[in-house]
């Protein structure tokens, strides 16, 4: 496996110079961050993300995220053209060396948290879910304030998207995301690029948006709409963990050979739909990481890692679940984990 860090660009206050001193790490996942979505990236700007990297001795091969825009996961009349620059993004990282596209399907809202600083026993702050307290909230009554989502919609845009997305179920979503993958597969396999859909989190509905990429069933689904090696997952723990139900380690055990990238973290349930985030280490929530990693090397697995979502701790200001020190002892926890158990495998 290559061990990444996540980096958010020249303003990220996490600096390449300090992401290059955490042990065994390889590289940096990123994106080009000044172009809407929809739009095609400058071949410039990625060439800069790179050549900042190689300056501190890191790769970068890993893309998270290239957004797929509403209107294709909507399948209206500007879809086609949206598609076509998706497509043209995929070639211009594969040129540049990128293996990997991490992406997501989710309609509207990314990851969804109700607490940005909950406040843990130890002092540490982290991100945490209390379904009941999201589904309280009314998006059309101008009530949203969820601390996951970014604000990328006014007022009007988000009532607007979500009156839309309401003759938009789950089958039509899964037609529309076959629409993609059968466009994009075909240049990510000519340029040498994995694809790598991130789960729905938390993997479950809300709003009335569908989420499709929730369950073992339906990850299956997926990777059968296109049925090659660069059609494939993130494996994030943290997503599909957040339903108890997902057994993660048979997950890795059935798709290791179709996960590309890793995202490794940890949760901690706290009632019904309602957890924590919490360290990295297997015994510091409800998410057997060893399992898991254990699974993936005994079935081969060969991608990127990286530490996800960290707690604030020592004092650490910065963005949320992003800050340095959680993640660098998260990167190192899981640098000793693959370590012993490749060994062991040995």
């Amino acid at each position: 496996m290559k061990l990444t860090f996540r980096w958010y660009g020249k303003d990220d206050p996490v600096t390449l110079e300090k992401i290059s001193q955490i042990p065994t790490m390889t590289g940096i996942v990123s994106a080009v961050y000044d172009v809407k979505p929809g739009g095609v990236w400058s071949n410039e700007s990625i060439a800069e993300i790179k050549n900042s990297a190689l300056e501190h001795g890191l790769e970068f091969e890993v893309v998270e995220s290239v957004p797929v825009p509403e209107d294709i996961k909507l399948g209206n009349k500007n879809a086609p053209k949206l598609i076509d620059n998706y497509c043209e993004n995929v070639r211009r990282l594969g040129k540049a060396g990128v293996k990997c596209i991490c992406y997501n399907f989710m309609p509207v809202f990314d990851w969804l948290r109700s607490e940005l600083e909950h406040q843990q026993s130890d002092g540490a702050n982290a991100l945490a879910y209390d379904d009941k307290t999201v589904r309280a909230m009314n998006p059309l009554g101008g009530d949203l304030s969820l601390p996951g989502w970014d604000a990328s919609y006014t007022k009007e845009e988000l009532c607007g998207l979500l009156k839309t997305y309401e003759s938009i179920g789950e089958e039509q979503l899964w037609k529309n995301l076959e629409t993609f993958l059968k466009a994009v597969i075909p240049v990510a396999e000519e340029y040498g690029v994995n694809m790598a859909i991130h789960p729905d989190d938390p993997p479950w509905g809300l709003f009335g948006l569908p989420r499709i990429i929730t369950n073992k069933e339906n990850i299956q689904r997926f990777l059968n709409i296109v049925p090659v090696k660069n059609n494939g997952i993130t494996l994030c723990t943290g997503s599909l963990g957040a339903n108890p139900e997902n057994d993660l380690i048979d997950m890795a055990n059935t798709f290791a050979d179709r996960i590309h990238f890793l995202h490794l973290r940890n949760i901690k349930y706290t009632g019904d739909k309602k957890f924590e985030e919490v360290g990295h280490p297997t015994p510091c929530g409800s998410i057997d990481m060893y399992g898991i990693a254990k699974a993936l090397v005994d079935n081969g697995f060969d991608g990127y890692v990286r530490p996800d979502h960290g707690r604030m701790i020592w004092g650490e200001k910065g963005r949320y679940g992003y800050g340095l020190f959680d993640r660098a002892l998260g990167a190192t926890y899981i640098a000793g984990l693959f370590e012993a158990i490749e060994k062991e495998k040995k």
